[in-house]
C-alpha cells in the first residue's frame, strides 16, 4: 500500500499522523481472485506537476460479527474460526482491488467489545452486533484504509462497546470518521482528512433518516469546516434509505443534491442491504446503496448482489476537474448456496446481469455502468466545422 498522510477532525482541532497503509438466484462454484485477474486503471504517462489521478474505492455494509440470537455454526466468527482465523479471510477475493487503488472507504457496521449491556432499542426485532477486536486487522489484510462509524450498529453496545471499536480500529491502523445520532444517544461527531498524492480529501458521515433543517445546516456547516481544515476534495458518505427497496426515497434524494450543491465531489450510501439505484446530478454521481458486502447480519441473505464502486478522480492543483467511475458486480459470498462472507466478484454472464440491473434502475446512467473506467460526464461530440462555399465569380 502507498503511503498516506491522515488527520481527524473534531471541532477544530487537527491531527496529522503517517499511516502505511446476476441476478440472485444464481448458483457458481466458490472461487478466488487472484491478482493477475484485475483489471486495473489505465496505465497512462506520468502527470503534470500538479496533476494528479485518484483512484478510491467504496464498499458497502460490513458487519465482521454477529448478533447473540443467531445460530453459532454458520454464524461469522464461527467460519472466520474454522478458516484459522487468518486475517485475510473476508477480503481476499477483493484485495487485488483494493491494493491497486489510492485510498479503500467501507461502512464497518458493528461494536468490537466484549462489554456485555446492549443498549436499548425498542420492541419488536432488534438486533445488537458484536464483534472481537482482532476483526479489525482484517480490514488491513484487505486492503481497507478507512471506515464510516456512522451507522445503526457501532453504537448497539452503548458508548462503552463504541470506545472498544475505535480503539480496535486505532490498533489496526485504519482511520474512522462518522456522526452519532441524537436517536440512539450517540454525539460523536469525527470527519478525517487523508492526503493521497498531495490532494487532500475530507470524508464525512451522516446516519440521516430525515431531510430536516439540522440536519442539512450541519452537512453544510461540516463542508465548510473540512474546506477551512486544508480538504481539496469533499466526500460524504450517507447512512440512509428503506431497507430492501431498490429505489431512494425522498429524503435521500434531497439530501445527496443538497450535499452536491454544497461542493461534494460524490455521495454514497449505505444501508438497505440491497442495491439502489445510481444517478448522475449537476454532473455529480450518487451511489445510494452499495448492498452488503463482508455481512455477519444474515447468514444466507435471498439477494447476494453487491457492488465496489471506485471513482477516479482527475485533478489539478487539488482541484477536481473530471470523474471516471467504475462499477465492479461483486457478490457477498463464494457461493450463492449460503454466506461464507467472502465478497467475490461476479464473472462472465452474471457479472453483465448486474451491470443489466444496475443500468436499469439508474435512467442518468444511459446504460453506461460498466467494469471499466468510464466519465461520469461523457464528452461532447465535436462537430464538423462547417464548410463555407465561395461565391461563384460574376
Amino acid at each position: 500500500m502507498s503511503r498516506r498522510s491522515w488527520g481527524l477532525v473534531g471541532g477544530c482541532a487537527l491531527t496529522v499522523v503517517a499511516v502505511v497503509g446476476l441476478a440472485a438466484s444464481s448458483s457458481i462454484a466458490p472461487l478466488e481472485v487472484s491478482p493477475a485477474a484485475v483489471v486495473a486503471a489505465e496505465k497512462a504517462p506520468p502527470p503534470a506537476p500538479g496533476v494528479a489521478d485518484l483512484v478510491l474505492s467504496f464498499t458497502g455494509d460490513n458487519i465482521l460479527g454477529t448478533d447473540d440470537k443467531f445460530s453459532t455454526a454458520s454464524s461469522l466468527p464461527t467460519l472466520w474460526q474454522e478458516s484459522g482465523r487468518k486475517p485475510d479471510y473476508f477480503f481476499r477475493n477483493v484485495r487485488p482491488y483494493f491494493e491497486a487503488d489510492d485510498l479503500t472507504v467501507a461502512n464497518f457496521e458493528v461494536a468490537l467489545t466484549k462489554w456485555p449491556e446492549k443498549r436499548y432499542k425498542g420492541e419488536g426485532e432488534v438486533y445488537h452486533f458484536h464483534g472481537e477486536a482482532a476483526l479489525a486487522k482484517t480490514l488491513p489484510a484487505g486492503g481497507i484504509d478507512v471506515v464510516t462509524v456512522a451507522n445503526n450498529h457501532t453504537f448497539d453496545y452503548g458508548q462503552r462497546g463504541f470506545d472498544d471499536t475505535l480503539a480496535a480500529l486505532r490498533a489496526a491502523g485504519i482511520g474512522y470518521f462518522g456522526a452519532g445520532e441524537e436517536s440512539e444517544g450517540s454525539d460523536y461527531d469525527m470527519s478525517l482528512l487523508r492526503t493521497v498524492k498531495g490532494v487532500t480529501i475530507g470524508l464525512v458521515g451522516y446516519q440521516t433518516w430525515t431531510d430536516s433543517d439540522a440536519i442539512v445546516a450541519k452537512i453544510r456547516r461540516d463542508f465548510a469546516r473540512l474546506r477551512a481544515a486544508g480538504a481539496d476534495v469533499v466526500i460524504p458518505f450517507f447512512h440512509w434509505g428503506i431497507e430492501s427497496q431498490h429505489t431512494p426515497y425522498e429524503v435521500q434524494t434531497r439530501l445527496a443534491h443538497i450535499a452536491i450543491d454544497a461542493g461534494a465531489a460524490l455521495v454514497v450510501g449505505t444501508h438497505p442491504h440491497v442495491i439502489q439505484s445510481m444517478e448522475i446530478y449537476r454532473g455529480k454521481l450518487i451511489a445510494y446503496s452499495f448492498g452488503n458486502f463482508a455481512f455477519g447480519g444474515n447468514s444466507n441473505p435471498t439477494d447476494k448482489r453487491t457492488f465496489i464502486l471506485q471513482a477516479r478522480l482527475h485533478t489539478v492543483d487539488g482541484e477536481v476537474r473530471s470523474v471516471d467511475y467504475r462499477v465492479i458486480p461483486t457478490r457477498v459470498s463464494r457461493t450463492e448456496s449460503y454466506n461464507d462472507y467472502v465478497p467475490t466478484p461476479y464473472r462472465g454472464d452474471e457479472k453483465q446481469q448486474v451491470l443489466a440491473f444496475i443500468n436499469g434502475l439508474s435512467p442518468t446512467l444511459a446504460g453506461r455502468a460498466a467494469d471499466a473506467f468510464v466519465p461520469v460526464v461523457p464528452p461532447r461530440p465535436r462537430l464538423p466545422k462547417a464548410t463555407v462555399q465561395a461565391r461563384p465569380a460574376g
